[in-house]
């Protein structure tokens, strides 16, 4: 891997010196991760102009799970003493260092930060780097797949588990809490984020947090869940029915959102403007007449966070290229009624190569458990 972070910060190492900037400070903790190969708490990336890359943290890296390992081709410091700012101490450096100018994340410096970095530098230009490494970061190699994938896997299964106990009388919040515990025992870093479960009228709302209501028999189920893997997060989103027979009023739903899903699906390939494929799935839910309360995108992109580039929303610009995992999530929610969501996470492929490739396979049929 150490060949594939150094290609990764020399692109970046292009791009600013493009821009008129040799020297890039990289701070946002995904970002760091991407280049370095870790992203230990508070750690700031500084990449010299002479092709020296220096990892500064508050403190020794751990190199856990969680945190990742710094690639070998990456010098890592450890500040001198607690309590200092890495970032504080990069401009430092690059300023030692005889750089004029340094390209640093605004949108993720704080205005204090960006002061402190003045200030210990003062004659050093501070520029812009903008989403310089989020646009790097949109099209994965094939080893961020596989990372993607063994994640969807984990998730699969321990939804898989799950449907096969008894789910009657139990409580939201307990459900979310022994799918994360399963996720772990499967071998996840953890949940790629807080997962949802919403049963009857809570079922079908995007971002649910579980509460202490119960399985009823006749209730919507509705499960969203990811895995972190090796720092990469996927999800899965599944609806199913408690009991034995769905009401009509709960198939009619199922399928209209499934057509949905599956327009959506379908729209995944290179090429394709972000806000069709955002339209293909919305288009179906409009025409029956559920216009009103839709969530305001169909998906985004995952990779080490879990809501990335690109967005599939109806204002969106740009395109898609091959390699770009993305989720696909229509979703409707009948007020004090309940709702069905059914999101998958996919990779964009061509369609010489088959196709969206899709990463979670847990079964998109209408269960009744």
């Amino acid at each position: 891997m150490s060949e594939v972070y150094a290609t990764r910060r020399e692109r970046l190492r292009e791009r600013c010196t493009a821009s008129g900037s040799a020297t890039a400070l990289v701070t946002r903790p995904a970002n760091v991760r991407y280049l370095a190969g870790a992203a230990p708490r508070g750690a700031a990336l500084l990449l010299l102009g002479r092709g020296e890359d220096v990892l500064l943290c508050a403190g020794t890296p751990v190199g856990d799970v969680g945190e990742g390992r710094p690639d070998e081709g990456v010098e890592v410091r450890a500040l001198p003493r607690a309590g200092g700012d890495p970032a504080v101490a990069a401009a430092g450096m690059a300023a030692g260092r005889g750089a004029d100018s340094l390209a640093v994340e605004e949108h993720h410096v704080t205005v204090a930060r960006h002061r402190a970095l003045g200030s210990v530098a003062p004659r050093l230009r501070l520029a812009d780097l903008g989403g310089a490494v989020e646009q790097l970061r949109v099209v994965k190699d094939e080893e961020e797949i596989s990372a993607l994938r063994i994640g969807a896997e984990i998730a699969d299964q321990a939804l898989g588990e799950l449907l096969e106990s008894i789910l009657v009388g139990r409580t939201e919040r307990h459900l979310a809490l022994e799918l994360e515990r399963r996720l772990v025992d499967h071998g996840a870093d953890g949940p790629a984020f807080r997962t949802s479960v919403g049963t009857g009228p809570n079922s079908g709302t995007r971002g649910h947090r579980p509460t202490d209501r119960r399985v009823e028999e006749g209730d919507f189920l509705t499960v969203c869940l990811g895995a972190t893997y090796r720092g990469y997060r996927c999800e899965v989103g599944r609806t199913f029915v408690i009991g034995t027979s769905p009401a009509d009023w709960q198939i009619e739903l199922y399928d209209l959102v499934f057509a949905a899903q599956r327009a959506g699906r379908e729209a995944l390939l290179p090429g394709a403007a972000y806000r069709d494929v955002d339209r293909a799935a919305r288009q179906v839910l409009d025409s029956a007449g559920h216009a009103e309360g839709l969530v305001p995108l169909t998906g985004h992109g995952v990779g080490l966070e879990i809501d990335e580039d690109p967005q599939l929303a109806p204002a969106a610009m740009g395109k898609l290229d091959a390699c770009v995992p993305v989720t696909v999530e229509p979703g409707v929610h009948l007020p004090g009624r309940g709702g069905v969501r059914i999101d998958d996470t996919l990779v964009v492929r061509p369609e010489a190569d088959g196709g969206p490739e899709l990463l979670t396979i847990t079964t998109k049929e209408l269960l009744a458990l």
